[in-house]
């Protein structure tokens, strides 16, 4: 298929650049020209799996781009200039959100994207910019295919002035029965190639983007920073999630080895805990962790999950220990959202609690699309919900920052 051009903008000029965050090489596009994101763009195509939903199968993992134990830090792929700075402010500010790809229309994640972007400050003096966006996996739907990743992945965050990490969902690694790449083994072929790549190479599906490939070890994998340490797991595709003997026994292994003096941030897509009747929080998953704390006896301060398309943060107790514990799937697959039951769930009436556990849910939110931007400082963890409107016609594109629907605050 021909690439087509898109047609240049009348009479308009678009704002400066933003300097970039990244090593030499990693440089990003102007900030966006002055419209709404009501169409998608010229072009636009995607494949689409004809089931349009995720299959219940378990695929083996690919073999890992890295060396065990599947650690990478951040000044591998921020500045020293960076690093530096959030080392001297105590301060790690990075975006969180998942389940993004916009497979049937790019509007409601270039949205997200957008207000993502007005996160950022030209002048940052003392480091309130994210540093990096942490995706919770569906990257790519329906099937992480190799042909989506520009509409649905470098073409939304073209502007985006930061690195992306992630760890995969489900759509991520399940297969296409019409696509090419249809055996089981090639489970996560466009995760690995455009996620776990040996090296920051530009890849053909990046098009004119000129964002590289990132270069994490594997699909499950440590990501160490001067002020946390991010635990990713893969929990595969089959509902409720499921972990391999060997996956199980790196994650006890990492929990154990984490450094004592930091905050544990543990991450996977499918949730622990969920008041979404379709996808109710996973039970062998919560207790995969349980049995983990137990053994080495680190708990995570911060859970964060995605696969629900909407926003609920609980006080999840993991052997008895709170643990804010995140469900952030709002990060604009597709206009409709996952919507608790009204029967059971009123926005204005939280917290809620569930019977025969000890669980909450603080809040939620399931009727925007939305993300979280975190900042951990040596003292605390904060966290803030963006809820963004859906956009239309007769608004032009978002100037300023939004009022968090949602905050929260966990000491350290």
């Amino acid at each position: 298929m021909a690439e087509q051009v898109r047609p240049k903008p009348n009479c308009l000029t678009p704002p400066a650049p933003r300097p970039s965050l990244g090593k030499p090489g990693m440089k990003f596009h102007a900030s966006r020209r002055s419209r709404g994101f009501t169409d998608d763009p010229a072009g636009f195509s995607t494949e689409k799996d004809p089931k349009g939903k995720s299959s219940t199968s378990w695929f083996d993992l690919p073999a890992p781009t890295g060396n065990p134990p599947y650690r990478m830090n951040l000044d591998s792929i921020l500045s020293s200039d960076a690093i530096s700075k959030i080392k001297a402010n105590k301060r790690l500010v990075f975006h969180t959100v998942g389940d993004t790809g916009g497979v049937n229309t790019t509007t409601y994640q270039q949205q997200v994207a957008t207000y993502m972007e007005l996160d950022f400050q030209e002048n940052d003096t003392n480091g309130q910019n994210p540093s990096f966006f942490y995706h919770l996996g569906d990257v790519v739907y329906y099937d992480g295919e190799i042909a989506n990743y520009f509409w649905e992945f470098y073409e939304p965050y073209l502007h985006y002035p930061a690195p992306i990490l992630a760890i995969p969902g489900n759509h991520d690694g399940d297969i296409d029965p019409n696509d090419e790449f249809h055996a089981p083994s090639d489970s996560l072929k466009g995760f690995v190639r455009n996620f776990c790549a040996q090296a920051p190479v530009h890849l053909s599906e990046a098009r004119d983007a000129p964002r590289t490939a990132m270069t994490q070890p594997n699909v499950y994998w440590t990501f160490l920073t001067p002020m946390a340490t991010f635990i990713g797991l893969y929990t595969n595709v089959p509902e409720g999630g499921r972990m391999g003997a060997n996956q199980i026994a790196w994650f006890q292994q990492e929990l154990h080895d984490a450094p004592e003096d930091l905050p544990i941030i543990l991450s996977l897509h499918h949730p622990i805990l969920s008041a979404y009747g379709h996808h109710p929080g996973s039970q062998p998953l919560k207790s995969l962790i349980e049995d983990a704390v137990r053994k080495t006896k680190r708990t995570p301060k911060l859970i964060l999950t995605g696969h629900v398309h909407n926003y609920q943060r609980f006080i999840g107790k993991i052997n008895g220990k709170d643990v804010t514990t995140i469900v952030a799937g709002a990060g604009g697959y597709n206009q409709r959202l996952h919507a608790l039951s009204r029967r059971q769930f009123d926005p204005k009436e939280v917290p809620y609690t569930f019977k025969g556990g000890d669980d909450s849910l603080e809040r939620f939110n399931d009727w925007q699309h939305g993300y979280l931007i975190i900042e951990v400082t040596d003292k605390h963890i904060d966290g803030k919900y963006i809820a963004v409107d859906d956009p239309n016609s007769a608004t032009e594109l978002p100037q300023k920052q939004v009022e968090p629907y949602d905050t929260f605050t966990i000491p350290l």
